[in-house]
């Protein structure tokens, strides 16, 4: 018995090592997100994914989902991708998802078109099934369509700290309506300002550009990839060997290693 007990705690130390080892850092533009996490008590951090404050070098694997569709242009996306490899030590392994144009594969349909109404219930289970498919609060499809657009700041009008609204642009992109096929590999996707921030906790302000009004909408800058597209840009790199290229429930998906 007494084995018994020593061969535990021998056990359990070792999975303590193990965890103490084990270092996560997130990290977002969104100072609120970030706060979300700290609240959670994970370790993150407020920065551009272009220039992460971490040493080179220093990190064993990194997740990059839902991040670089986000970003307008193909020189911004290919050096949010170098920074990943800048992340890692050799051997190191990245595991990146963007969001597809296809939203229909091998004569399946994705989750994002198929359910088009979605039960309170089942809100968070699909969005964790989803993955990179963020999609916009509620579920619902929004008024709109692809034909319509809006005016968007032009890619010089936004600066390292973010976008001047007080700059008047000609630009336009479509509008998505949601849960539908995509139209366009460049568009914007309709966000609503939903949920009771609760009584200890008030909506707080978006800035210049948005609004505290819960019933407000957003549009949200996508870039869709198409096939091949993401690992294309990942076989530019260089030092870096692509593991895995693949489609995932409306989503394209590689799995590199730095070299």
């Amino acid at each position: 018995m007494h084995m018994k007990s020593n061969n535990f705690m021998t056990f359990k130390q070792d999975v303590m090592k193990l965890f103490l080892c084990l270092l996560q850092i997130g990290c977002d533009r969104s100072q609120s997100l970030v706060d979300i996490c700290r609240e959670r008590r994970h370790q993150a951090v407020v920065c551009d994914a272009r220039a992460v404050p971490v040493r080179s070098g220093s990190c064993d694997a990194c997740v990059s989902i839902a991040v670089i569709h986000h970003f307008a242009t193909a020189e911004r996306r290919a050096a949010v991708l170098r920074e990943l490899v800048r992340l890692l030590r050799p051997g190191g392994k990245a595991l990146i998802y963007v969001w597809a144009m296809e939203q229909e594969h091998d004569k399946k349909k994705s989750k994002y078109l198929r359910e088009n109404r979605v039960s309170p219930g089942r809100e968070e289970q699909t969005s964790k099934e989803t993955l990179a498919q963020e999609v916009p609060a509620k579920h619902t499809p929004d008024v709109g369509s692809q034909d319509s657009a809006r005016p968007v700041p032009s890619i010089s009008d936004f600066q390292e700290g973010g976008c001047d609204s007080r700059k008047a642009t000609s630009s336009k992109l479509p509008v998505h309506t949601n849960r539908t096929p995509f139209h366009s590999q460049d568009l914007l996707v309709p966000w609503h300002l939903t949920g009771n921030p609760g009584k200890d906790r008030s909506v707080e302000p978006l800035g210049a550009l948005g609004s505290g009004d819960p019933g407000a909408v957003f549009h949200r800058y996508y870039h869709v990839f198409r096939e091949a597209e993401l690992e294309a840009a990942c076989r530019t790199l260089s030092d870096v060997s692509v593991l895995q290229s693949y489609y995932d429930q409306g989503n394209w998906c590689v799995i590199l290693q730095k070299v």
